[in-house]
């Protein structure tokens, strides 16, 4: 199979990364700023000098595995949890630092919770005025006027929320979080009380909304194809610390830590030793103009080559001529992926249309099919 035709087929079948129909409304003007934030539990510390800037109207991801630090940091910024260094500063105002903080009713921060945290005695209207109570009547009004345009649930205003799907709910609390009109909305895990489908159909359908509310948003996540999909820009943590930050397409092509690599998609190595301007590897010699940056300083030596499924095609051989064989499968529906283990006992994964079938233990050849930069790590 051509490299043209590789492309289009992987184009087909992967979820869209960073895929946005909107135009970019973000203005360059920072509004949230992170300066060394720091939060300690005894001796154990969850989130260490941690640096970060947002912009007005902007979409940024909080990304990483569980109990990297994530959610302390946003609720650092909500003003639920106190930092022990550093400072918070939203619109250029020091709302939290290591001694002290202003209260999260006075940030001007909205908040959207998992559970969407709905009032059950309250309608669609009421609960999302609750947090504008004390505005004039006349003002309330037009306001709920606005955001049930805009969340589309006008013919739902009267109803309770019992009498509403997942996604309304969702949209209702994403409603009444956007009345007060905050200067960040925070949404903590805001799609993980939803079902696959509607998750999905739901990703686009709040990044539409805050792109038309113009509202600076902060969305927390460990699902890194949710994250990808809705955001501006995504910062990946590990371990309590910034590993990387930067527009999901960047980040995921060009991972500046193995950490990083190996978080996003599914990673594998390849190990390969520097030969002047070429790399030998298990599968074949590569040009060193392929990869994403120079190794001159590694000459001699050996790197590690991240390829992802879609960089590798498994083609049917025999024993002698064979680089491995396939040791695992995993069907997607519109692809399978396989796993095939190298006589090195290094597996690598590759992505296949869904008529291309291999048997468990059928040999194969790989080829390199990467029509891009490959990013490289010094060997562990």
């Amino acid at each position: 199979m051509s490299g043209q035709k590789l492309d289009q087929r992987v184009r087909t079948n992967q979820p869209a990364i960073g895929w946005h129909t909107d135009e970019e409304t973000t203005t360059g003007e920072t509004v949230l700023e992170l300066d060394g934030l720091t939060r300690e539990y005894g001796i154990e510390t969850a989130v260490e000098e941690f640096s970060l800037s947002v912009d007005r109207g902007e979409l940024l991801t909080l990304l990483g595995p569980s109990g990297c630090g994530k959610t302390t940091t946003l609720r650092m910024i909500a003003g639920l949890e106190q930092p022990t260094g550093g400072e918070v500063r939203i619109a250029g105002e020091t709302v939290a630092d290591g001694s002290s903080a202003v209260p999260p009713e006075e940030r001007n921060v909205g908040l959207v919770f998992q559970e969407f945290a709905l009032f059950p005695h309250l309608t669609v209207g009421e609960n999302i005025t609750f947090g504008i109570d004390d505005w004039e009547s006349e003002e309330q009004q037009q306001r709920l006027d606005e955001l049930l345009a805009l969340v589309d649930l006008d013919e739902h205003r009267d109803k309770y929320p019992e009498a509403l799907s997942g996604g309304q709910q969702q949209r209702v609390a994403l409603a009444r979080s956007l009345a007060p009109e905050p200067d960040i909305l925070l949404l903590d895990e805001p799609f993980s009380n939803l079902d696959v489908r509607l998750r999905i159909d739901m990703r686009q359908e709040v990044r539409r909304i805050l792109k038309e509310a113009g509202v600076t948003a902060i969305s927390v996540t460990h699902d890194q194809e949710e994250a990808l999909s809705i955001s501006d820009r995504v910062a990946i943590m590990n371990d309590g610390h910034l590993e990387q930050v930067g527009k999901p397409e960047l980040v995921f092509e060009n991972p500046e830590s193995r950490f990083v690599a190996s978080f996003l998609g599914r990673a594998s190595f390849l190990t390969g030793r520097v030969r002047g301007d070429t790399v030998e590897t298990e599968l074949e010699q590569l040009e060193t103009a392929q990869l994403n940056g120079p190794v001159d300083a590694y000459d001699g030596a050996q790197i590690d080559i991240l390829v992802r499924p879609d960089d590798l095609e498994a083609l049917p051989a025999n024993e002698t001529m064979a680089d491995g064989e396939i040791v695992h499968r995993q069907y997607n529906g519109p692809n399978f992926v396989y796993g095939v283990e190298l006589e090195g006992e290094t597996t690598l994964r590759c992505l296949h249309n869904h008529v291309e079938t291999f048997e468990h233990g059928q040999p194969v050849s790989i080829s390199i099919t990467a029509d891009h930069e490959l990013a490289w790590y010094p060997t562990e």
